[in-house]
């Protein structure tokens, strides 16, 4: 350390010429992922408590219960279900568990923690609330379930749909 000239002439990283402060992001943090259908979608990353990618050998299938759910994991000597993302939305395509490691998000409301599993997880993302649109041209089994959607590309006319996580664990199809 003694021997950085910056260090001596008291010239820091902060002085440098090519020193940028930081913007700061606007909207709201977002984690940004894919069902199996190809749809993406968003869940705010307050209402996340933390994302896994468990090997399939690791989700505990068990008999008699809702086909929606996959089975349950333990994570750190906690039991959660872990469920089909996309079939819960109804969607016709199941995911994928063929795979090395499934990436599970893990919601969470008082006691009450759910995993739900989806086929790719692509980025924590800074989304602007404001700019929210009512759903469009959804599907029944879904709009329940979303609290909106931006437009993020017009030539596609491709959607990025906000879930609502508090929806999702409170629904009644858990039951069925």
């Amino acid at each position: 350390m003694m021997a950085n000239p910056d260090f001596l002439t008291g010239r820091g990283y902060d002085q440098a010429p090519e020193f940028q402060e930081l913007e700061t992001p606007e909207g709201e943090l977002h984690l940004r992922f894919y069902v199996a259908s190809g749809n993406e979608f968003a869940l705010p990353a307050t209402g996340i408590r933390e994302v896994i990618s468990p090997s399939p050998d690791r989700i505990t299938p068990i008999p008699n219960v809702s086909p929606l759910l996959l089975g349950t994991l333990n994570v750190r000597g906690q039991v959660i279900w872990v469920a089909d993302l996309g079939q819960f939305l109804g969607e016709v395509t199941p995911l994928n568990t063929d795979r090395p490691e499934i990436p599970v998000i893990a919601v969470e409301d008082q006691e009450t923690m759910l995993g739900l599993a989806v086929d790719r997880i692509v980025d924590m993302d800074w989304l602007d609330i404001d700019e929210i649109q009512v759903p469009t041209n959804v599907p029944d089994s879904m709009a329940p379930f979303l609290r909106g959607e931006w437009l993020v590309n017009h030539e596609n006319n491709k959607f990025l749909r906000l879930l609502d996580q508090m929806s999702i664990l409170r629904s009644a199809r858990w039951a069925a």
